[in-house]
């Protein structure tokens, strides 16, 4: 259980200008304005491997709020991690096919995509790339180290999959509820677009109403199934991947290939 949220923001600007000053006495903004109030006393309960999804409109604080639950939780930001000039099939951990597999759930099964570069890709290519490459480096085993593997830490997604198109991002959203799965990594997801929230299937969802107002759903995602779409183990069970071109998805297909 995490520690009670209070996030507050001043009102008073950070540098006094005659500009900042003008618009005050325009809109009658006092000096004493109140603190902006994003959560105060909030609890949630995020659980070890658990998907949450904070979700809400532009400015109602869900990246802040997700940044304080990541902060306690020692998250992994994705977009802060450094990328290896390498290419990418080269740059995963794992075996080959593995490595495979977990670009091409992430849209990056194009031949040509996977001897470039992330600094080649688009962004699009590169966000994505991301995602299977931290997913890859959380799970990769540590050799020379006979004591138990501390849990991983979850990783942070801000502004999950907002530079992709909506197909795009939504055969991507349904296949990280199964890499989450599949790993038992964490994840903490933010976003304002609400037709991800049926494929990423969270653990817990938090919608950010703002004005400190939140609805928070938790769900048991992990044993009543309402993944049945989540597949933990069988080769024979297929995943949606996601037919590919040269941009990575375009539209779900299934691949009997992929691992679950």
């Amino acid at each position: 259980m995490l520690s009670p949220i209070t996030l507050r923001y001043p009102f008073p600007p950070c540098r006094r200008s005659l500009a900042a000053d003008r618009v005050a006495d325009l809109f009658g903004l006092a000096p004493t304005e109140p603190p902006h109030t994003i959560a105060e006393n909030l609890t949630l309960d995020v659980r070890p491997g658990d998907l949450v999804l904070f979700t809400g409109p532009s400015g109602s604080g869900k990246s802040s709020l997700m940044r304080e639950v990541g902060q306690q939780l020692g998250a992994i930001d994705i977009l802060q991690q450094p990328l290896p000039e390498l290419p990418l099939i080269e740059a995963m951990a794992g075996p080959l096919e593995s490595r495979l597999a977990d670009l091409a759930a992430c849209g990056l099964s194009e031949a040509r995509l996977l001897l470039r570069t992330p600094q080649e890709l688009s962004d699009g290519q590169r966000y994505r790339f991301r995602i299977a490459y931290a997913l890859a480096q959380a799970t990769a085993p540590t050799h020379g180290d006979a004591s138990p593997p501390a849990p991983n830490p979850p990783l942070m997604l801000d502004e999950f999959a907002a530079v992709l198109d909506r197909p795009l991002a939504k055969v991507l959203a349904f296949n990280l509820r199964k890499l989450a799965t599949r790993t038992g990594i964490g994840v903490l997801a933010a976003t304002t677009h609400d037709d991800l929230e049926a494929d990423l299937n969270p653990d817990l969802l938090v919608r950010c109403l703002g004005e400190g107002q939140f609805a928070v759903d938790r769900r048991d995602v992990k044993k009543n199934g309402s993944a049945s779409r989540s597949i933990s183990g069988s080769r024979r069970a297929p995943v949606p991947t996601g037919r590919t071109s040269h941009g990575g998805i375009i539209a779900a297909i299934t691949s009997p290939s992929f691992a679950g």
